[in-house]
C-alpha cells in the first residue's frame, strides 16, 4: 500500500534525497540536476553536503552510501538532522551491530523522528520494489520488519547486561 502525502512529513533535505534516489538510486548524477532539484525542494547542494546526505565532486553528486556514514554519529549532536540520515543510520546499525544498537539509536533520535524514519524506509522500499532494486529493498524491509522489536527495546532503555551489578561474579 503506497502512503500518499507522507513526503510532507519529511524535511526539505530528505524530500530532495527521496526524489534523487528515485531518479538515480545510489549512482552519481549531474550537479546541474541536483541544483535544480534543490531549489524546488527549498534546500541547497551545499546544505545537502553539510547535512551528510550527498558527496560532491566537479559537476557530479551522489547520495552518501550507508557504509560511508560516520559510525559514531549521534542525532543529538548533528547540526543539520534529517530523516534521511536517521533512516540510513538505523539501517546501518541494524545490519552492522544488531537490534540493540539500532534500538539505542532509535531511543536517542526520539519516537517522533523514529516513526518518520520508519515511514521513509517503507517509502524507499516501495521505490526499490518498483525499480527492481532487490538488494537495496532488503535493507529498507529489514528496518520496517524489525520495527516492533526496535521500539520495544528502545522503550525498555539501556539493556540490563550493560547496567552495573552490585554482586560481580
Amino acid at each position: 500500500v503506497a502512503v500518499a502525502g507522507t513526503d510532507a512529513d519529511f524535511d526539505a533535505d530528505t524530500r530532495w534525497a527521496v526524489t534523487w534516489f528515485e531518479d538515480c538510486g545510489m549512482n552519481e548524477g549531474d550537479f546541474g540536476r541536483a541544483e535544480q532539484l534543490s531549489k524546488s525542494r527549498n534546500t541547497s547542494v551545499q546544505g545537502l553536503v553539510d547535512a551528510g546526505i550527498i558527496s560532491q565532486r566537479p559537476n557530479k553528486v551522489r547520495l552518501v552510501a550507508r557504509d560511508e556514514l560516520p559510525p559514531a554519529w549521534d542525532p543529538a549532536t548533528d547540526g543539520r538532522l534529517t530523516v534521511w540520515e536517521v533512516t540510513q543510520q538505523l539501517i546501518r546499525r541494524l545490519g552492522d551491530d544488531g537490534e540493540s544498537a539500532a534500538a539505542d539509536l532509535l531511543r536517542r533520535a526520539g519516537s517522533g523522528l523514529g516513526e518518520t524514519a520508519k515511514e521513509l524506509a517503507y517509502r524507499l522500499y516501495l521505490i526499490c520494489e518498483r525499480k527492481g532494486w532487490a538488494k537495496e529493498a532488503l535493507s529498507y524491509n529489514a528496518l520496517v520488519t524489525s520495527w516492533p522489536e526496535l521500539t520495544r527495546l528502545a522503550a525498555a532503555g539501556p539493556l540490563a547486561e550493560s547496567a552495573p551489578t552490585l554482586f560481580p561474579e
